[in-house]
C-alpha cells in the first residue's frame, strides 16, 4: 500500500474541511485554535490514513481523531498559564544559590568559634526546639543559666559575622539555623 493517501481519501478529507472548522470551532471558541487543531487532526488522519476503513464513515473517523487531540490538548495545557507578555515568568525566580551557600560557610565558621557550651545551647535551644528548662535539664544547669549561653552565643555570633545586633540572629537562636540551613 501507497504511503500517499488515495485520490478519493483526499477528496472525501476536502469535502470535511468546513464541517471540522465549525467542530473545532465550538471546541475551542478560537478562530485559531481551531485552525490549528484542523490542521493536527489531518495531519495525524493524513499518516494514518491506511487504517481508515473504506467502507465506514470517513466523517466520525475524522470527528473522532479531531476530538481525541483536542482532548490531548486541553490535558496538556491544564496546568499552563496564559502569559503572553511574561509578567508571570517575570515574578518567578530562584534566587542564586552560591550567596546562601556563601551564608552557611560563614556561619559555619563563626559556630566554630564559639565556646562549646555556648554551641551545645545554640543547638538545643535554636536548631532542635527544646525549651530553656529542658536544656537546661539536659546540661544539668539553671534555667538562667541556659538562657545567659544562649543570649552570649548570639551576641557573639553577631559580633564574629559582623551583624549589628544579636536580635537579627533570633530570639533563640533559631533563625540562624533557618537562614544557615534553609
Amino acid at each position: 500500500m501507497s504511503s500517499v493517501p488515495t485520490p478519493e481519501f483526499q477528496r472525501e478529507l476536502t469535502k470535511l474541511l468546513p464541517n471540522l472548522r465549525a467542530f473545532a470551532r465550538s471546541l475551542t471558541r478560537s478562530a485559531d485554535q481551531a485552525d490549528d487543531l484542523v490542521q493536527e487532526a489531518l495531519v495525524k488522519a493524513w499518516r494514518n490514513w491506511q487504517q481508515f476503513a473504506p467502507d465506514s464513515n470517513i466523517k466520525a473517523w475524522m470527528f473522532t481523531i479531531l476530538r481525541n487531540a483536542h482532548l490531548s490538548e486541553r490535558r496538556k495545557r491544564k496546568n499552563e498559564v496564559q502569559d503572553v507578555e511574561g509578567e508571570f515568568a517575570a515574578q518567578l525566580g530562584v534566587k542564586p544559590e552560591q550567596p546562601g551557600h556563601m551564608d552557611l560557610l560563614d556561619f559555619q565558621s563563626a559556630f566554630a568559634q564559639l565556646l562549646p557550651e555556648h554551641r551545645e545551647a545554640l543547638v538545643l535551644i535554636g536548631a532542635e526546639g527544646f525549651s530553656y528548662e529542658e536544656a537546661a535539664l539536659m546540661c544539668g544547669c539553671a534555667v538562667g543559666t541556659m538562657k545567659s549561653r544562649v543570649n552570649r552565643a548570639r551576641t557573639k555570633l553577631a559580633q564574629i559575622m559582623g551583624i549589628d545586633s544579636a536580635a537579627e540572629i533570633g530570639s533563640d537562636g533559631a533563625s540562624v539555623f533557618v537562614r544557615a540551613t534553609g
